[in-house]
């Protein structure tokens, strides 16, 4: 019964594994930085891993515990936010923005797109 677990888990792992390496040659490929990286590598995961990327994630940074806990948990409500945040944030990085000026372009961004609606 170990064996079998320990079995799905590797296959698990291998899978997740693939994805991420396959998303960060993707990233790579387009010459993304920063937080247009982030963002593509946590839709890229979403995509062709489904479920348990934040798992997955976790198991690679080796997180335990309460840091485990929060990461995934936070992993999942970012997974879950609407489009229009990380569409923002994609185009605050296009345009080379940071600090306070990205933050104020976000903000007003995201409040247009919930208007809009």
């Amino acid at each position: 019964m170990k064996t079998i677990i320990a079995l799905l888990l590797a296959a698990f792992a291998a899978t997740a594994s693939y994805a991420a390496t396959d998303c960060a040659a993707a990233a790579a490929e387009k010459k993304l930085a920063g937080a247009a990286k982030d963002s593509f590598m946590k839709k890229c995961m979403a995509d062709q891993g489904g479920g348990g990327t934040c798992e997955a994630a976790a198991a690679e940074k080796k997180l335990a515990g309460a840091a485990k806990s929060s990461f995934v948990k936070k992993c999942e409500a970012d997974a879950k936010g609407n489009q229009a945040g990380s569409t923002c944030e994609a185009a605050a990085a296009e345009k080379k923005l940071a600090g306070a000026a990205k933050s104020s372009f976000v903000k007003k961004c995201v409040a247009d797109a919930s208007a809009a609606k």
